[in-house]
């Protein structure tokens, strides 16, 4: 019953948070998609920070790192120095850019043209794959927040999603984005917080690093090897691949949104600071917890064909804290896992609908309640996604990721550095990155190096040698 409690009484919190924000809300199409551009450094930092270390970390990483030890920490240092080069080259021209030509959404920051009126065809493109790509993502956070609950509570994954879901849609109705960010804020804190409990339970339990070593190597010699077998690109690139995954924020239309909002680019160098600060304590943390779960609880893939080991020990988070934390833990932990997928499910969902109402239909793009009919719409698409898609959760996250990141990573690169893209180019810009990241991930090389290296590069070079081949080099200057 505490356990329940301390849950219940979290969600409550959150939902109150994101209700009161409507306190602040004005009947604009900006203030509900990017709230007005007035949020501050801080608030900025810890609901990037929450959107980006979501039902990902608690759920999907922590299922690697159990499954494969060690070596997760290549995944997670290469994903921390590419977003490090993400927020000093990228975030603060997005907030220059969009405030420069009024964009509310990333399909708009696409199409933008520094020698013309924007493409609507780029724009169209861009929404719709924002629309189906984060629709997905969405869905694979709603469904990380079910695995929690039925890994505690032995809820039906479909209640939990449909939980998750409603809640996400109140406080989106009430305060649009603004809603989004004052929950995220108080999120982040209640997932930093929970999960440096557990830590502290488990290194009490099993003892330090050393310690934890030792049982690692007694349970699977496997999972202290820090390389990698078979690595057919080497190390380097393994590691490489992983540093693009991180820098494949600047193709995420929910993170970016984020600086967008932020009250002033002078304010993006102190939330870079606030945002690290939060991050990477929150990454070591989830290893670690990881870790032990591993030497505490080693019979989750006991019997567990190898297709299904991924979504196996998708529950090893619920289960080491069901076996270490008290009652009230146990529901604080639960509520900062629940709040994580929320975090991000609300800023995809609202990033989907400014991608309906600015991009694909801007006629209806000035209604206030068209973008929230479209948020409603797509909170349902999300849930009858994540009821239905057999995919975990590690998989659909990556696969959303990687797909965004490609299509509209290298040319956001290119638009907020003022290098003239034409539309044909920049459609074919992007079908490259997507054609690139599906066709080395069904090659099998994803394992080798992580999809995102080729998928941002090749729309690169195609863009270079569209440019040699019609003999213009020179950047159009601001």
């Amino acid at each position: 019953m505490s356990v329940m409690l301390a849950f219940l009484g979290c969600l409550a919190l959150f939902t109150a948070i994101g209700v009161l924000s409507a306190r602040k809300a004005q009947a604009t199409s900006e203030d509900y998609l990017v709230a007005g551009r007035g949020v501050s450094a801080w608030l900025t930092a810890l609901s990037s920070a929450a959107t980006n270390n979501s039902g990902f970390m608690f759920i999907g990483l922590f299922a690697f790192t159990y499954r494969y030890g060690v070596q997760a920490v290549w995944l997670q240092l290469g994903w921390i120095l590419g977003d490090v080069a993400a927020w000093l080259w990228i975030h603060r021209k997005v907030r220059e850019r969009s405030a420069a030509i009024g964009a509310v959404s990333i399909p708009a920051l696409l199409a933008s043209d520094t020698r013309g009126p924007p493409s609507r065809a780029v724009a169209v493109v861009a929404g719709l794959l924002t629309l189906l790509f984060l629709g997905g993502y969405a869905a694979a956070q709603l469904k990380a927040g079910a695995t929690a609950l039925h890994g505690v509570f032995g809820w039906d994954p479909a209640l939990g999603s449909a939980i998750g879901a409603s809640i996400v849609v109140v406080y989106c109705f009430s305060g649009g984005l603004r809603a989004s960010i004052w929950t995220d804020a108080a999120q982040a804190l209640v997932m930093l917080g929970a999960l440096l409990v557990l830590l502290v339970y488990a290194v009490v339990t099993v003892g330090g690093p050393a310690s934890l070593a030792t049982a690692l190597e007694a349970a699977d010699p496997a999972l202290v090897q820090w390389v990698p077998d078979g690595l057919g690109l080497g190390l380097g690139l393994y590691l490489l691949g992983y540093v693009f995954g991180g820098f494949g924020a600047i193709g995420q239309p929910h993170i970016l949104v984020r600086s967008m909002a932020i009250r002033s680019a002078k304010d993006i160098g102190r939330a870079r600071t606030i945002y690290f600060l939060w991050y990477i304590p929150f990454s070591i943390a989830a290893v670690s917890v990881a870790l032990y779960a591993r030497v505490l609880l080693p019979e989750l893939l006991s019997g567990v064909a190898p297709e299904a080991a991924g979504a196996a020990a998708e529950g090893a988070l619920p289960a080491v804290a069901t076996l270490l934390l008290p009652e009230v833990a146990l529901g604080l932990l639960l509520a900062g896992i629940f709040a994580a997928t929320m975090s991000t499910a609300d800023s995809q969902i609202l990033a989907c609908s400014a991608a309906i109402t600015q991009d694909i239909a801007p006629r209806v793009g000035r209604s206030y309640w068209a973008g929230k009919l479209a948020t409603l719409a797509v909170a349902a698409l999300a849930l009858v996604i994540a009821w239905f898609a057999g995919q975990d959760v590690f998989s659909l996250v990556l696969g959303a990721w990687s797909a965004l990141g490609a299509a509209f990573g290298p040319l956001l690169v290119l638009r907020l550095y003022r290098f003239p893209v034409p539309a044909p180019l920049a459609l074919a810009m992007m079908a490259s990155g997507l054609v690139t990241v599906f066709a080395w991930t069904s090659a099998g090389l994803s394992d080798d190096a992580f999809e995102l290296l080729p998928g941002m590069l090749v729309p690169i070079a195609l863009y270079g040698l569209a440019r040699i081949a019609t003999g213009a080099t020179a950047r159009v200057n601001p």
